[in-house]
């Protein structure tokens, strides 16, 4: 009878655990904690279409920008000895009060409480600024700036790519615009670290580096262009190639 019954847990146990190998890989998918799960969670609907988590933080750090990056561009006109850095300020002041306002209409529209106040983050990085002189004070301002600027255009394209809610992603497509162009003038005043970027970057990431392998001394051979075939007719335009303002700013700041 002993016997009998070992045996019977022996193959209670091995069905307990056939059924846990072989339980459905899709229920996985419901269960709380995953992606799906969490953005489910964290959804809500408007008329707009669903607002996420990630929708409503992006509305946050839009205006938060506004909050920091604003007063730096007016300090930066009243304060930097170059046109270089006053054309930057002028840029960050122009883009974040329109920045500001549609992230104001858009909050009020989706019933969200916008802060009043930048990060204690962002007002370190002001304090920094104010307490900077001279050339010191243009270097602190455009690599802050441009850091700042760089890590937020990353979400801006998550947002964009991932958003359902037409309100959120009219301002991804404001913000995308705004970002790209104060990254553009922060560069063209020669003072950002390029190195001090990427090892800043390299540093907070965890995946390993991709890619062909670095340039070798043998002749590579040329790619083959990427052309049309047959005879469409089109009639959109390719971006415009970097002018030599451009080309020479990015060279002076190596």
């Amino acid at each position: 009878m002993r016997h009998i019954n070992a045996t019977k847990l022996i193959l209670v146990a091995l069905v307990a655990t056939l059924s846990a190998l072989i339980y459905p890989v899709w229920s996985y998918a419901d269960r709380s904690g995953t992606g799906q799960a969490n953005l489910d969670a964290g959804t809500v609907a408007t008329q707009w279409g669903p607002l996420s988590a990630l929708d409503r933080d992006f509305l946050v750090k839009v205006r938060l920008a506004g909050l920091w990056e604003l007063p730096a561009g007016q300090q930066a006109i009243e304060r930097a000895p170059t046109q270089a850095v006053r054309d930057a300020g002028d840029h960050l002041i122009v883009g974040h009060t329109d920045l500001d306002k549609r992230s104001r209409d858009i909050a009020a529209k989706l019933g969200i409480e916008l802060p009043n106040q930048p990060t204690a983050e962002q007002q370190g990085w002001l304090d920094e600024m104010t307490a900077a002189q001279g050339t010191t004070y243009q270097r602190k301002f455009a690599q802050l700036l441009r850091s700042a600027h760089g890590k937020i255009f990353g979400v801006i394209g998550q947002v964009r790519n991932t958003t359902r809610n037409t309100l959120i992603r009219s301002l991804a497509d404001a913000a995308n615009v705004t970002v790209l162009d104060h990254i553009t003038m922060l560069e063209r005043t020669g003072m950002v670290d390029f190195d001090a970027i990427a090892n800043e970057a390299a540093g907070t990431s965890t995946a390993s580096p991709t890619g062909p392998p670095p340039p070798g001394s043998g002749v590579i051979p040329s790619p083959v262009p990427a052309v049309p075939s047959g005879g469409a007719e089109l009639t959109s335009k390719p971006s415009a190639a970097p002018t030599e303002e451009t080309t020479a700013d990015s060279t002076a700041a190596q």
